[in-house]
Parts: structure tokens; sequence; C-alpha cells
């Protein structure tokens, strides 16, 4: 643990200020009281959590082939700890990486591609009959809910295509297929894939960094404008029309709580670009933008709760830029054939990679007394395991990231057999410092934490 030596003792808010210019520092040990351990300031670092998912499963120990198609599990622990094939991006970070053998999610079964993407992060079966969405709330809208107050964005939810695919909607199954995240029970929350609208939800409006000034210094104004008129007017009003107005000036006040995160926003030393123009052609740089994006979005501290959605489910996306001329869909009803297999597993590598991009790029980013990564934890993985059986057992799942300190990879954790996801989010929880009894409802409910992770 870190511990600075310095007389100074600076707001990690510091600026330095002439002609109209407010310009952030970046850490300085002066920004820590003398012989005070970092962990122990309101410069610790925050720890941030991602969830990134992908359809159709992966190819381990669950088709006719057994072992020999196998290249997503890993063996080992330590320094026999082996990677598969499919995780081998992840090599150089395996200090960060735990995978799991033997997890179910009982939430999604026998729904084909329709529940799997909502009951990924809930475990629990929502009431299809219902006539709007009908779910709880996701794992990673509770995380929001302990570390997401205190930044621009309470969380982030990202994809890199529409998930509106034929495949997975239908009915109420849109509901269930176009997210992961649910903020409440009726209350999904939408994933962007517009690069140029999360730019501006996270950087604010304007295409350069003059335009988003002019325009923070406006808002700030209207805003205040606004507030003053509507306490004024608060002292005019009958009980009906002041609990009216109440509502509004809490509308008002999360502006301002926004507009007032956005003008601290920590971009010293950061290489922000302008606004892209709109979604990508080019899917590979589409998928890449998205990742820089979620980076900045933690550099900066703009959120520490991120979701992505890497393809859509039941996605038609064609993949000729790996190699294959296939749509990730159909090629994922693979029908045994050991070329659909092998052309399968390509997608499923180069997915990783990008990941694996993305955990590099946070490896390299130093922050306090270590870099982001060790100040993460993400959660990566499917909610369905043979895609041409569209079952749900065994599931994908890697943790990486050093959750400041929480988390200590480089190890395969083998479970009993049918062991619910839901005690891997429960555990992620306790990571969190989120104490719960239970994850999930019904059927896939936890029966406690992971105690090897």
């Amino acid at each position: 643990m870190a511990t600075f030596l310095t007389k100074k003792h600076l707001s990690r808010r510091t600026f330095l200020r002439g002609s109209g210019v407010a310009l952030g520092l970046p850490f300085l040990d002066a920004m820590v009281p003398a012989a005070t351990a970092l962990a122990s300031t309101d410069a610790a670092p925050k720890t941030r959590a991602g969830f990134f998912y992908i359809p159709h499963g992966a190819i381990m120990n669950n088709t006719v082939y057994g072992k020999k198609v196998d290249a997503w599990s890993s063996t080992g622990k330590g320094a026999d700890f082996t990677l598969g094939k499919t995780l081998a991006s992840l090599e150089p970070y395996k200090k960060y990486v735990t995978t799991f053998d033997n997890l179910e999610n009982l939430a999604a079964l026998g729904s084909v591609h329709t529940l799997n993407p909502a009951t990924w992060l809930s475990c629990a079966r929502p009431d299809t009959e219902a006539k709007g969405a009908s779910m709880s709330v996701t794992l990673d809208q509770i995380v929001a809910q302990h570390i997401g107050q205190k930044t621009a964005l309470p969380s982030l939810e990202v994809c890199s295509e529409t998930t509106i695919q034929v495949a997975a909607c239908g009915g109420a199954g849109c509901y269930y297929a176009s997210t992961t995240s649910y903020s409440g029970p009726n209350t999904p929350l939408p994933m962007e894939y517009n690069p140029r609208k999360v730019f501006i939800e996270l950087m604010g409006e304007g295409d350069t960094a003059a335009e988003r000034a002019a325009l923070l210094r406006e808002n700030m104004s209207i805003l205040d404008m606004i507030s003053e008129r509507a306490k004024a007017l608060n002292s005019e009003l009958g009980p009906n029309d002041q609990a009216r107005l109440a509502d509004y000036l809490d509308t008002v006040r999360e502006l301002e709580r926004r507009v007032a995160l956005a003008g601290t926003r920590k971009l010293t030393g950061i290489d922000v670009p302008d606004a892209p123009l709109g979604e990508l052609e080019n899917f590979d740089k589409q998928v890449r933008l998205m990742f820089d994006l979620i980076a900045l979005a933690y550099q900066a501290d703009l959120t520490r709760v991120v979701s992505y959605v890497m393809v859509s489910e039941g996605t038609n996306r064609t993949y000729n830029f790996v190699g294959v001329p296939d749509a990730f869909h159909p090629v994922s009803h693979h029908s045994n054939d050991p070329e659909r297999i092998r052309r399968l597993q390509v997608i499923e590598r180069y997915h990783m990679e990008r990941f694996a991009d993305f955990v590099k790029k946070l490896a390299d980013t130093k922050e306090g007394d270590g870099s982001i990564l060790d100040h993460s934890l993400f959660l990566y993985g499917s909610n369905m395991s043979n895609s041409n059986q569209h079952d749900n057992y065994p599931l994908p799942e890697v943790l990486v990231g050093g959750a400041n300190g929480a988390h200590v990879g480089g190890k395969n954790v083998v479970l009993a057999p049918h062991t619910p996801l839901s005690n891997l989010h429960l555990t992620i929880l306790d990571k969190f410092g989120i104490k719960q009894k239970s994850f999930g409802t019904g059927s896939a409910i936890s029966t406690g934490v992971i105690t090897e992770v």
C-alpha cells in the first residue's frame, strides 16, 4: 500500500485558474496528507465495474467432440494456470484472470435467444405474460446504486450494433433480448450503439473541446436562472402546486448535479478526440471505438459502471474481416460440423482479442499506486453454452481485474456441477462491499458466494 510523505495537502479537485481558464491537475502526491496511506484519502482510486456480453455461448467441453475441440476452458492455477486458446490474448494479464467450470443459469432455460441478455445479470425469470417489461434489478445496476452516484453518469450501457434482432425478438421478448440492464423491475435500459451519442453522453454537447466548454457555461447560467425563479415562485403557490414544483425542482437539481460534475471532469493528460460522426460501417473499427469510449469514461471518472453488448443476440453480422464470411447467428448453429465449429471459434477469439486490447489499455493507464486495471473488476461472458442446442450449461464466464485488491486471479475455479451463475454475481457484489443474503430468484437463486474467488 502506498504512503505519501508530503508537507502540503491539495484538494483532488484543485484547478490552476487564470484569464477565465480553469485547468485540472493530474494526481499529485501533495493531494494526500503527509504520512497518510493513499487508500484512506479522498484521492484513493475508485473501483470500476464492467460487464461485457457476447451471444451464442462458446465452444467448450459442450459438444459431441468433448475436449477435442474445447478452446475455451482453462486448466490449473497459479504457475500451472493455462488459459484456453480462445482466451489466449489475456495471457499477459493472467494474474488478474479467474475462469470457471460448471456455471449454470436456469433463468433463461428453454428460451432459445429471447431471455438470454436480460437474465444474464439478473438470474431472474421474467413474467413474459406481463403487458410490459417485468424483470428485476440487474447486477450492474445494483453496483451502480452503490458506486455510481458521484459520477456524471451512474452507469453507461452500450452495444456495437442495434440490439433489436429478428432472431431474438418477438412480442414481449424484445424487452429481454435488447438489453442486459434493468434499473428497476419495469425499467429496461436501452443500449446505445451510435458512438457519437455515447461521446456526447460522456463529454457533453459539442464537437470540440471549445464548443463543449461554451455550451457548459451557457447551460450553467440557464440552470441558475431556472433555480432562482423556481424558488421565488414556490412561496406563491398552494400545496398541490408546491408538490408539482418540488418534482420539477428535483429534476433541476439533478441537471445541476450533472452540469457541476461535468465541470470537474479529470481530463488533464487525457487525449480527448473530437466527437465521432456516428455509427461506423467498419464493424471492427466500431467495436474498437466503443472500447476506447469506455476506457475514456473510466479514465476521466465520468462513470464507474459500464455494460457492453459486444454483438447482439441473434445477430446476422458477418465477419469477413477475420476470414469468416458467414453470419454469426447462422454459423453458431454448427450442427457439429467441424468446419463451422472452427469458424465459430474464430469469431469468439476475435471478440476476446478486442476485450484483451481494452484490458491492456487499462493496465497501461497508471492511477495512484497502480493502474486502472488494478482498480477494476470486469465480467466477460455469455448466457448461452452450446449455441447449437441453445442450452445454458456450462456457461463461459471470466472475471478480470484487481478490484482494488479484492480479487486475485491466476486460477481456474472448478465448481460443483450446475452451480448457479447467481453465486458468481453474489460474489461480485461482495467484492464491491455490497452484502446481500442472496441473488436471483426461483430456480436460479444463489446458494452462496464462491469462496475460491
